[in-house]
Protein backbone atom coordinates (compact mmCIF):
# COMPACT_ATOMS: atom_id res chain seq x y z
CA UNK A 1 0.00 0.00 0.00
CA UNK A 2 2.92 2.28 0.58
CA UNK A 3 5.49 1.08 -1.55
CA UNK A 4 3.85 0.37 -5.16
CA UNK A 5 3.77 3.26 -7.60
CA UNK A 6 2.50 4.03 -11.14
CA UNK A 7 1.24 1.33 -13.34
CA UNK A 8 2.11 -1.14 -10.07
CA UNK A 9 -0.94 -0.18 -8.28
CA UNK A 10 -3.83 -1.38 -8.69
CA UNK A 11 -7.52 -0.06 -7.90
CA UNK A 12 -8.02 -2.89 -4.93
CA UNK A 13 -4.40 -0.95 -2.73
CA UNK A 14 -5.19 2.43 -3.92
CA UNK A 15 -8.69 1.94 -2.04
CA UNK A 16 -6.92 0.47 0.70
CA UNK A 17 -4.97 3.50 0.42
CA UNK A 18 -8.13 5.83 0.21
CA UNK A 19 -10.29 4.09 2.88
CA UNK A 20 -7.97 3.99 5.97
CA UNK A 21 -6.51 7.52 5.48
CA UNK A 22 -9.56 9.59 4.42
CA UNK A 23 -10.96 8.40 7.47
CA UNK A 24 -7.93 9.01 9.88
CA UNK A 25 -8.07 12.18 8.16
CA UNK A 26 -11.89 12.79 8.56
CA UNK A 27 -11.48 11.79 12.31
CA UNK A 28 -8.78 14.29 13.22
CA UNK A 29 -10.34 17.00 11.13
CA UNK A 30 -13.67 16.94 13.08
CA UNK A 31 -11.74 16.25 16.69
CA UNK A 32 -9.90 19.41 15.84
CA UNK A 33 -12.47 21.14 15.49
CA UNK A 34 -14.57 20.15 18.23
CA UNK A 35 -11.86 20.69 19.99
CA UNK A 36 -10.69 24.27 18.96
CA UNK A 37 -13.53 25.08 16.48
CA UNK A 38 -11.04 25.33 13.57
CA UNK A 39 -11.04 22.81 10.73
CA UNK A 40 -7.58 21.78 10.10
CA UNK A 41 -7.98 19.84 6.49
CA UNK A 42 -10.41 21.98 4.96
CA UNK A 43 -8.10 24.45 2.90
CA UNK A 44 -10.71 25.72 0.39
CA UNK A 45 -12.76 26.73 3.86
CA UNK A 46 -9.72 28.05 5.67
CA UNK A 47 -8.96 30.21 2.12
CA UNK A 48 -12.04 31.47 2.12
CA UNK A 49 -12.12 32.31 5.68
CA UNK A 50 -8.78 33.95 5.19
CA UNK A 51 -10.22 36.28 1.97
CA UNK A 52 -13.47 37.28 3.89
CA UNK A 53 -11.80 38.34 7.66
CA UNK A 54 -9.49 40.45 5.13
CA UNK A 55 -12.24 42.04 3.58
CA UNK A 56 -14.04 43.19 6.79
CA UNK A 57 -10.12 44.21 8.14
CA UNK A 58 -10.43 41.68 11.06
CA UNK A 59 -6.52 41.10 10.36
CA UNK A 60 -5.72 38.60 13.51
CA UNK A 61 -8.10 35.94 12.42
CA UNK A 62 -7.48 36.22 8.73
CA UNK A 63 -3.64 35.96 9.67
CA UNK A 64 -4.71 32.87 11.86
CA UNK A 65 -6.21 31.18 8.80
CA UNK A 66 -3.49 32.38 6.75
CA UNK A 67 -0.68 30.35 9.65
CA UNK A 68 -3.22 26.98 8.80
CA UNK A 69 -2.96 27.03 4.72
CA UNK A 70 0.86 27.56 5.77
CA UNK A 71 1.30 24.74 7.74
CA UNK A 72 -0.48 22.78 5.52
CA UNK A 73 1.84 23.55 2.77
CA UNK A 74 4.57 23.41 4.77
CA UNK A 75 3.68 19.70 5.53
CA UNK A 76 2.99 18.42 1.93
CA UNK A 77 6.58 20.38 1.33
CA UNK A 78 8.33 18.40 4.38
CA UNK A 79 6.50 15.24 2.77
CA UNK A 80 7.39 15.71 -0.83
CA UNK A 81 11.72 16.56 0.72
CA UNK A 82 10.90 13.31 2.55
CA UNK A 83 9.93 11.11 -0.62
CA UNK A 84 12.71 12.63 -2.47
CA UNK A 85 15.41 11.91 0.15
CA UNK A 86 14.23 8.42 0.32
CA UNK A 87 14.20 7.99 -3.85
CA UNK A 88 17.58 9.69 -4.04
CA UNK A 89 19.02 6.24 -1.38
CA UNK A 90 16.47 3.95 -3.49
CA UNK A 91 14.77 3.55 -0.40
CA UNK A 92 10.96 0.91 -0.86
CA UNK A 93 10.16 3.07 2.33
CA UNK A 94 10.21 6.20 1.24
CA UNK A 95 6.77 6.94 1.41
CA UNK A 96 6.35 5.65 5.00
CA UNK A 97 9.09 8.45 6.14
CA UNK A 98 6.32 10.88 6.12
CA UNK A 99 3.53 8.52 7.35
CA UNK A 100 5.52 7.82 10.59
CA UNK A 101 6.49 11.90 10.71
CA UNK A 102 2.51 12.34 10.65
CA UNK A 103 2.34 10.12 13.27
CA UNK A 104 4.52 11.67 15.52
CA UNK A 105 3.27 14.73 15.17
CA UNK A 106 -0.40 13.92 16.04
CA UNK A 107 1.22 11.63 18.81
CA UNK A 108 2.79 14.57 20.24
CA UNK A 109 -0.47 17.12 19.78
CA UNK A 110 -2.45 14.36 21.68
CA UNK A 111 0.28 14.29 24.64
CA UNK A 112 0.69 17.97 24.61
CA UNK A 113 -3.62 18.27 24.79
CA UNK A 114 -4.02 15.34 27.67
CA UNK A 115 -1.67 17.86 29.50
CA UNK A 116 -3.01 21.02 28.24
CA UNK A 117 0.13 22.63 27.06
CA UNK A 118 -0.28 23.65 24.10
CA UNK A 119 -1.01 27.23 23.05
CA UNK A 120 -3.87 28.68 21.84
CA UNK A 121 -5.09 26.97 17.96
CA UNK A 122 -1.69 25.49 18.54
CA UNK A 123 -3.72 22.23 17.91
CA UNK A 124 -5.03 23.22 14.74
CA UNK A 125 -1.47 24.42 13.65
CA UNK A 126 -0.40 21.02 14.12
CA UNK A 127 -2.81 18.97 12.41
CA UNK A 128 -2.69 21.21 9.84
CA UNK A 129 0.81 20.66 9.53
CA UNK A 130 -0.02 16.79 9.78
CA UNK A 131 -2.36 16.71 7.31
CA UNK A 132 -0.30 18.31 4.59
CA UNK A 133 2.49 15.28 5.23
CA UNK A 134 -0.22 12.86 4.01
CA UNK A 135 -2.50 14.80 1.40
CA UNK A 136 1.16 14.55 -0.17
CA UNK A 137 2.33 11.34 0.28
CA UNK A 138 -1.06 9.93 -0.43
CA UNK A 139 -1.31 11.72 -3.73
CA UNK A 140 3.02 11.00 -4.44
CA UNK A 141 1.90 7.16 -4.27
CA UNK A 142 -1.19 7.31 -6.15
CA UNK A 143 -0.19 9.55 -9.12
CA UNK A 144 -3.10 11.92 -7.90
CA UNK A 145 -5.85 9.20 -8.06
CA UNK A 146 -5.86 9.42 -4.04
CA UNK A 147 -6.37 12.57 -2.11
CA UNK A 148 -7.36 11.83 1.68
CA UNK A 149 -7.90 15.29 2.55
CA UNK A 150 -9.70 16.70 -0.18
CA UNK A 151 -13.39 15.91 0.10
CA UNK A 152 -14.00 18.92 -2.78
CA UNK A 153 -11.84 16.65 -4.88
CA UNK A 154 -13.28 13.60 -4.11
CA UNK A 155 -16.91 14.73 -4.95
CA UNK A 156 -15.80 16.32 -8.23
CA UNK A 157 -14.39 12.88 -9.25
CA UNK A 158 -17.60 11.18 -8.25
CA UNK A 159 -19.81 13.78 -10.00
CA UNK A 160 -17.51 13.27 -13.28
CA UNK A 161 -17.90 9.48 -12.75
CA UNK A 162 -21.05 9.62 -12.74
CA UNK A 163 -21.41 11.42 -15.83
CA UNK A 164 -18.92 9.37 -17.59
CA UNK A 165 -21.26 5.91 -16.89
CA UNK A 166 -24.41 7.73 -17.39
CA UNK A 167 -23.28 9.17 -21.03
CA UNK A 168 -21.29 5.69 -21.89
CA UNK A 169 -22.92 3.47 -24.70
CA UNK A 170 -21.46 0.73 -22.81
CA UNK A 171 -20.06 0.09 -19.02
CA UNK A 172 -16.47 1.24 -18.65
CA UNK A 173 -14.89 -0.98 -15.82
CA UNK A 174 -12.29 1.24 -15.47
CA UNK A 175 -14.67 4.15 -14.78
CA UNK A 176 -16.97 1.99 -12.87
CA UNK A 177 -13.22 1.35 -10.62
CA UNK A 178 -12.51 4.88 -10.13
CA UNK A 179 -16.29 5.85 -9.00
CA UNK A 180 -16.27 3.25 -6.29
CA UNK A 181 -12.78 4.55 -5.39
CA UNK A 182 -14.03 8.34 -5.25
CA UNK A 183 -17.12 7.28 -3.41
CA UNK A 184 -15.32 4.78 -0.63
CA UNK A 185 -13.09 7.96 0.21
CA UNK A 186 -15.22 10.15 0.91
CA UNK A 187 -17.94 7.69 2.97
CA UNK A 188 -14.81 6.92 4.99
CA UNK A 189 -14.05 10.59 5.51
CA UNK A 190 -17.13 11.44 6.76
CA UNK A 191 -17.90 8.45 9.11
CA UNK A 192 -13.64 8.62 10.23
CA UNK A 193 -15.39 12.75 11.29
CA UNK A 194 -18.49 11.04 12.99
CA UNK A 195 -15.80 7.85 15.04
CA UNK A 196 -13.76 10.88 15.50
CA UNK A 197 -15.79 13.64 17.27
CA UNK A 198 -17.44 10.59 19.24
CA UNK A 199 -14.39 9.09 20.07
CA UNK A 200 -12.75 13.26 21.31
CA UNK A 201 -16.07 13.25 23.39
CA UNK A 202 -15.17 10.09 25.47
CA UNK A 203 -11.56 10.31 25.61
CA UNK A 204 -10.31 13.76 24.38
CA UNK A 205 -6.85 13.60 23.82
CA UNK A 206 -6.03 10.07 24.00
CA UNK A 207 -7.93 9.92 20.48
CA UNK A 208 -5.01 11.53 19.09
CA UNK A 209 -1.99 9.92 21.10
CA UNK A 210 -4.16 6.77 19.57
CA UNK A 211 -4.30 8.04 15.84
CA UNK A 212 -0.45 8.78 16.31
CA UNK A 213 0.50 5.22 17.36
CA UNK A 214 -2.04 3.98 14.43
CA UNK A 215 -0.38 5.71 12.01
CA UNK A 216 3.37 4.81 13.23
CA UNK A 217 2.25 1.37 12.66
CA UNK A 218 0.40 1.70 9.49
CA UNK A 219 3.42 3.10 8.17
CA UNK A 220 6.25 0.51 9.55
CA UNK A 221 4.06 -2.34 8.47
CA UNK A 222 2.78 -1.41 5.21
CA UNK A 223 5.80 -0.41 4.08
CA UNK A 224 8.00 -3.77 4.09
CA UNK A 225 4.69 -5.60 3.48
Amino acid sequence: MLISEGDKRSFRIDGQLAVLFAAIAGALNAAGFQAAGFFSANMTGNASSFSDHMALGDWSLAGLFAVFISAFVLGAMVSGLLIQWGGARQSRAKYAYGIVLEGLVVFVLGGADLLQVLPTHGLILGLSFAMGIQNAATTRISNARVRTTHVSGMATDIGLGLATLLGAQSRDPESTARLRLYSMAMAAFIFGGILGVAAYLAIGGWLFVGMGVLLIAVALMRAFH
